[in-house]
């Protein structure tokens, strides 16, 4: 069974982080899993891209990102925009942190593969 219907749209990804290599892996591995990874470098911007855009069925965050927001933050707040929004956090320094992490947020640690993060994605997306 394939997902290659022309103009059908793939449920978009937002990616934040801003490690270039580390955003491409992980756009690579969701591309291959039929999703579309939206990319931002910033927390502010993603919060934007979230209030603009009603296709983004996911959230997939660093905790390190540049600018004054975390992905902890950005994960707290995207969780009050958009209640149910499933959401990743990824660190390979911070620890996971329940009291910063919205209650429908799961914690991956680095080093981990895309297939990892996408793993959990999965597993939040069936409920």
């Amino acid at each position: 069974m394939t997902h290659d219907h022309p103009g059908a749209p793939r449920p978009v990804v937002l990616v934040v982080e801003d490690e270039a290599l580390t955003i491409m892996d992980l756009s690579d591995v969701l591309d291959a899993a039929g999703f579309e990874a939206l990319q931002s470098a910033s927390a502010e911007r993603a919060l934007s891209l979230l209030t603009g855009r009603e296709d983004i069925v996911a959230l997939i965050t660093d905790v390190e990102l540049s600018g004054k927001t975390d992905g902890f933050e950005l994960a707290r707040a995207a969780a009050q925009m958009r209640p149910g929004l499933p959401i990743v956090v990824v660190s390979g320094r911070s620890k996971p942190d329940p009291d910063r992490m919205p209650p429908q947020a799961r914690f991956v640690a680095r080093p981990c593969r895309g297939d990892d993060i996408l793993d959990e994605l999965r597993t939040l997306m069936t409920g």
